[in-house]
């Protein structure tokens, strides 16, 4: 599906690395600076042009890219999982979604949940962007729901083994 984008940013667009992949992934862009407003736990070293985000710390990290699609679709913003493996970077609002009418610049919520210090600049891969169709929901209202083997069995209810 062919997907209007702006791109502000100097990082060329988002490409699959590999023939088969749902994902794109999403670069930060440090292009016109950081909102201070939007980081917690996180710092810029303007010296060596780095964001850090300190264990437990947040902040938003712009990509420069705006986009337009049809009504019916999503973009879902995920982690890279090895960033989330290997340093425990992860998109807090996981997916993250950006929804057929938005028309601001694309950002991704960042955490640390590692032990160490992680730093980003200008140009590095930070999260990716898949394309989903999305179902609308009609309510219909009822008094009572069909039974199912589960019930309303949840949190852990099917065991571990």
């Amino acid at each position: 599906m062919k997907v209007n984008v702006i791109n502000k940013s100097t990082n060329a667009l988002p490409t699959y690395a590999k023939p088969g992949d749902s994902g794109m992934d999403l670069r930060a862009d440090f292009t016109h600076g950081l909102v201070e407003d939007y980081m917690v736990g996180a710092a810029v070293d303007g010296e060596r042009e780095t964001l850090i985000i300190f264990s437990g710390g947040r902040c938003l990290i712009p990509t420069g890219l705006y986009t337009s699609f049809p009504p019916g679709y999503e973009i879902q913003v995920r982690p890279r999982s090895g960033l989330a493996l290997k340093q425990g970077i992860i998109v807090l609002n996981t997916p993250g979604t950006i929804d057929a009418n938005y028309r601001g610049e694309i950002g991704v919520i960042i955490m640390n949940l590692g032990d160490e210090p992680f730093e980003i600049q200008h140009g590095d891969r930070i999260a990716q962007a898949v394309l989903a169709k999305v179902s609308l929901i009609e309510w219909n209202e009822v008094e009572s729901l069909d039974e199912s083997d589960r019930g309303k069995g949840g949190l852990g209810s099917s065991g571990v083994k």
